[in-house]
């Protein structure tokens, strides 16, 4: 379920990626919609990365170990 979420808040951050391009390709940066969708996905982002903070923190989620040749 962790991993879902993580995967959907990182579409997420896409979709609204492609959409402050498809706005300032648009209106040309006459409107305030490019400036929305980036504060979107600095919101998405900090949730993103608050996710997996905690969960690492919680040991819901764990790091791959490094191998030792």
């Amino acid at each position: 379920m962790l991993k879902l979420l993580i995967v959907v808040l990182l579409l997420a951050v896409m979709v609204s990626l492609f959409s402050g391009l498809f706005f300032l390709i648009r209106d040309g940066g006459k409107t305030s919609r490019v400036v929305n969708s980036l504060a979107v996905r600095v919101a998405l982002s900090v949730l993103l990365i608050a996710v997996v903070l905690t969960s690492l923190w919680t040991g819901d989620l764990v790091l791959n170990p490094t191998p030792v040749p």
